[in-house]
């Protein structure tokens, strides 16, 4: 090769070498610009652009006397960009540990390139959330790259684990879960806005380049029929029930049967719902409404009441209890057994008594259409209108399926199922002169501004018994209460306490169990103009031989009752004896 052919050589060498470097430039540019042109600019824009969601706050759940039950504080939720975080930063680690509460391990690895963190583009990573605004100050004091927080909001109950199952709670997904939460949720949660704006290379927001702003709207209020005091008074005697007698479970309600207004609503066992995660699920169930059992000898104020208003028998009217046979559209029915041999009974003596032939003889001269209508309309078989998707309908079998003895089982509150949430409101009809009333948990909504957007009045639903009727059962039900009655326990001197008990055997295996018992009581007083119905139940009592209710839920009754007199200043009806209202509370 001769001398003049290396330069030649090195000369398209180098002409190669320029070519190379063009065409590369030029391929790189067409990629960029052309073949992989969407894709770039989605991250180019990502990386400029902010979507940022302005959340709305959640409104406050009060009670009647204004006492706040829920409400929504302002909080911060710490996370990390692994994108810019700087390993000079990993020494101030363990301070950001404990400041957050959390473990110094969980923290480490989105400050390692080792990580892979950077290799996934991960741009947010959540490491606490409801971190208040003292804490947060101190995080950013310690100047670690990458590390901020975002504004939110987070629900919490000052009352804590109070009316626990009315309130519901709110789940870390911010979703409502059952109670008042989940229910009034359309008027509570309000209206997110968004903001969209750009960043410069250090993430800080470009204000002057904000495209769109929507503000939020905040939730509207709502105020509970709730009194605080009340649903105090009757998760102590919960306590108490459950200290004395260990229960499966217990619930206690109570009301203004003239409304419908529940004023009290508590069950055991029962949750705190700003620690929901640290409870069972089911101490999340309100017992109250989701929870059936055969209703026994309290049930018996149905087949009286619809005998009487039917005018088939009166108060003075006899029957012989000794007799344990009936017939029936020309059959022979084999009658229940009473709890202890009665013999002649008049029907004031049937229900004070609670003897169970006699209420089963009465189902007798109803006949089953009667029977089903009447106890249809007391409430039983459906919901009873509380507002909760929860709530159960019990069970009322229809006619059809009713065998040959369900005529004389079901007047003593057998061969039918209902919660306590019925039971109370079947009583309420007897209370309030006749007429069932829809139950209420919330009296209205209202702005922040206390201007209320709806009222849930009160609304009768129906019917059932004539005024007439529902007087003379008071009269009767008073009786309960009295010295021969099954509810001794359950009196207050100073005042007239109209009730009944019921002490029923739970199927187990398919059949009804003498060791296994559930306890309830239904009261309402002052009986001639009642102000406040009281029911108390109580699942599996644990003490020696049955737990009647006589001896378990009326005295519970009788002690909620003696403080709601006190803090309502409620009168006796007997001015003679206002006196001792007083006395020894």
């Amino acid at each position: 090769m001769g001398k003049g052919s290396i330069p030649r050589l090195r000369l398209w060498l180098v002409i190669a070498v320029i070519l190379s470097a063009f065409g590369g430039g030029i391929g790189r540019l067409y990629y960029l610009h052309i073949h992989d042109v969407e894709r770039l600019e989605r991250i180019v824009a990502s990386n400029r652009s902010r979507s940022e969601i302005l959340y709305s706050r959640r409104g406050n759940i009060i009670d009647a006397q204004g006492n706040l039950l829920a409400t929504t504080q302002l909080v911060r939720e710490v996370g990390v960009d692994p994108q810019h975080t700087q390993p000079a930063d990993i020494s101030k680690l363990p301070e950001l540990a404990a400041l957050l509460q959390i473990p110094l391990i969980e923290i480490q690895p989105y400050f390692t390139d080792a990580s892979g963190w950077r290799r996934k583009s991960v741009r947010w990573k959540k490491l606490a959330r409801g971190v208040d605004e003292d804490t947060h100050k101190k995080i950013m004091a310690l100047k670690i790259k990458g590390v901020y927080g975002n504004r939110t909001f987070e629900r919490i109950y000052p009352a804590r684990s109070l009316a626990a199952h009315v309130l519901g709670f709110i789940n870390r997904d911010n979703l409502p879960v059952m109670g008042v939460e989940r229910d009034m949720d359309f008027y509570l949660r309000g209206q997110n806005g968004w903001r969209e704006s750009e960043r410069d290379g250090h993430r800080r927001e470009i204000a002057h380049f904000r495209s769109r702003e929507v503000a939020p709207t905040d939730g509207l209020n709502v105020e509970l029929t709730l009194d605080q005091m009340i649903q105090n008074i009757i998760e102590e005697e919960l306590q108490s029930i459950v200290a004395e007698y260990q229960p499966e479970s217990a619930s206690i309600i109570v009301s203004d049967p003239s409304t419908g207004y529940i004023l009290g609503l508590a069950n055991f066992p029962t949750f705190d719902p700003n620690l929901f995660l640290k409870f069972d699920v089911a101490t999340h169930r309100n017992r109250a409404i989701t929870d059936t059992f055969e209703p026994g000898s309290a049930f018996k104020i149905v087949p009286i009441s619809a005998a009487l208003n039917e005018r088939l028998v009166s108060p003075d009217d006899t029957y012989d209890c000794t007799i344990n046979e009936v017939s029936y559209n020309g059959r022979r029915l084999r009658l229940p057994r009473d709890h202890r041999p009665f013999g002649v009974l008049s029907i004031r003596d049937i229900v004070i008594r609670s003897s169970n032939r006699g209420a089963a003889y009465i189902g007798t001269l109803l006949g089953a259409q009667r029977l089903y209508d009447y106890c249809k309309n007391f409430g039983f078989g459906a919901p009873t209108g509380y507002g909760s998707n929860a709530e159960v309908s019990g069970v009322l079998h229809p006619i059809k399926k009713w065998d040959g003895l369900t005529v004389t089982r079901l007047p003593i509150g057998h061969a039918v199922s209902a919660t306590p949430f019925q039971l109370h409101y079947a009583m309420s009809v007897i209370a309030n002169r006749g007429v069932l009333m829809q139950p209420r948990i919330v009296r209205r909504v209202f702005k922040r501004d206390q201007e209320t957007i709806i009222t849930f009045k009160p609304i009768p639903r129906r019917r059932v018994i004539t005024t007439r009727v529902a007087e003379t059962m008071t009269q009767l039900l008073r009786g309960v209460v009295g010295s021969e009655g099954t509810a001794r326990a359950a009196n207050l001197p100073e005042f007239a306490i109209a009730g009944k008990t019921g002490t029923t055997q739970k199927l187990v295996e398919g059949r009804y169990s003498s060791e296994h018992h559930i306890a309830s009581f239904v009261g309402f007083f002052p009986a001639n103009r009642p102000e406040i119905l009281i029911t108390v139940v109580v699942n599996e009592p644990q003490n020696e031989g049955v737990g009647y209710a006589g001896f378990v839920a009326a005295p519970a009754f009788r002690r909620v009752a003696k403080q709601v007199i006190q803090y309502r200043g409620i009168q006796p009806e007997n001015e003679q004896k206002r006196a001792f209202v007083f006395k020894g509370l």
